[in-house]
């Protein structure tokens, strides 16, 4: 057998194993593309109209909050600008209540907008297929992220296949016959438009395996930073010694200090210190669409000392060049770094790969059905000659 034959048939038993999981991170990975835009378009309460008046304080929305929503524990507190509602944002794990809530807060009045569970929404339940397939979340994850490693190994293969053997086959590569019978038409629909999302569909893979499995993600990390050691996530602690504090708290303060770091259309998240000794947690995204330019900045609780990390999720201006690339992981798998067009290009092609194992499949079942026939006819004629007389089978060895 061939190499090309073998890879032949590892794509085809890769495909048929892996086709149902493969169309369902695909179609919710489409659905997906534009949850913003979806959202902002069928949500009024994300908006207020623009006041002269200052923001209240992250202290005043997160008591309002909690007043809206008693009982729960606050995350952060997140202002989205002046013509979007802040953001109080309640969240617990798996151990202590696992729920997920935002309450919209109007930051001119203190009106509260809407209490969203964000474990109940649509947009919800699309993310657990994409990511969990509606599994449980451990067992989910794996089987997600094993398929992924199985649908980039598809991919590399289905390269291999589609390359043609002679100059004489290159243009049919990259055309489909419209004219052809559907079979053919679905044969080159498999095949040309595979061959067009490739490149694409490797980069969805591959940012997709950074979440799927802990090793590939510091493999990733050192192949795009020259070798150097991921390191792990973690807030800095809060150790200085207490300094004479005013009735303000130290959320507000650090609030009012960074006031000028934040561009007009930019967002803040003030994140609400989970014990004594955490440090404050301050993210100032200055392009909403997208995350990776984000500042991840930390202040001591009791000194407002700014306080510094060595991990990748630090200051924007401290990032080298595969930090920035890691930290665009999100925004490359969504198409969200290229803009709109980026969206769409991204929409599309996760489209024409959920198509994928569907058009596979009838290939398959058309060649399966295909044999059939003949191997019947074979039957028929082999029979024929037997009862003329004619043993088509070696004689049996007997024994003396």
């Amino acid at each position: 057998m061939t190499a090309r034959k073998i890879i032949g048939k590892a794509h085809l038993f890769l495909g048929l194993s892996s086709g149902l999981i493969v169309f369902i991170v695909a179609i919710t990975g489409c659905l997906y593309a534009f949850k913003d835009e979806i959202q902002n378009a069928t949500q009024p309460y994300r908006f207020v109209a623009k006041q002269d008046k200052q923001f209240l304080h992250p202290s005043q929305i997160q008591h309002i909050a909690e007043q809206a929503l008693p009982g729960k524990h606050i995350h952060a507190v997140m202002y989205q600008g002046e013509t979007h509602a802040a953001k109080a944002i309640f969240y617990s794990g798996p151990k202590a209540g696992n729920y997920y809530y935002f309450v919209y807060v109007n930051q001119y009045t203190g009106e509260v907008l809407k209490v969203r569970n964000e474990y109940k929404t649509f947009f919800r339940f699309v993310l657990d297929g994409h990511f969990y397939l509606w599994l449980p979340h451990d067992l989910g994850h794996v089987v997600v992220a094993s398929a992924t490693l199985v649908f980039l190994t598809m991919v590399i293969s289905g390269i291999v296949l589609w390359w043609p053997r002679n100059k004489a086959g290159r243009k049919q590569r990259f055309s489909i016959k419209l004219n052809a019978k559907w079979r053919r038409k679905n044969y080159d629909m498999h095949n040309v438009l595979g061959f067009y999302v490739a490149s694409l569909a490797i980069v969805f893979a591959v940012t997709g395996s950074v979440w799927g499995f802990e090793w590939f993600k510091k493999a990733y990390y050192g192949a795009i930073t020259g070798g150097r050691t991921m390191i792990k996530y973690k807030e800095p602690a809060s150790k200085d010694a207490v300094m004479a504090t005013t009735q303000l708290p130290a959320i507000d303060r650090i609030w009012l200090q960074l006031q000028k770091d934040v561009p007009a259309n930019g967002t803040m998240e003030v994140h609400i210190p989970e014990t004594d000794s955490s440090s404050i947690a301050v993210n100032i995204n200055p392009d909403p669409t997208t995350y990776w330019k984000t500042d991840y900045r930390y202040f001591d609780q009791n000194s407002l000392r700014e306080l510094s990390v060595n991990h990748v999720w630090g200051r924007f201006k401290d990032a080298k060049g595969g930090d920035k690339l890691m930290r665009m992981n999100y925004d490359i798998h969504v198409g969200a770094v290229l803009g709109l067009p980026g969206k769409l290009l991204a929409f599309f092609a996760s489209l024409i790969i959920a198509s994928m194992p569907i058009t596979g499949t009838l290939i398959w079942w058309g060649r399966r059905k295909k044999s059939k026939p003949a191997l019947h006819a074979k039957t028929i004629a082999n029979r024929t000659m037997i009862r003329k007389g004619q043993n088509l089978q070696p004689a049996p060895m007997r024994s003396e």
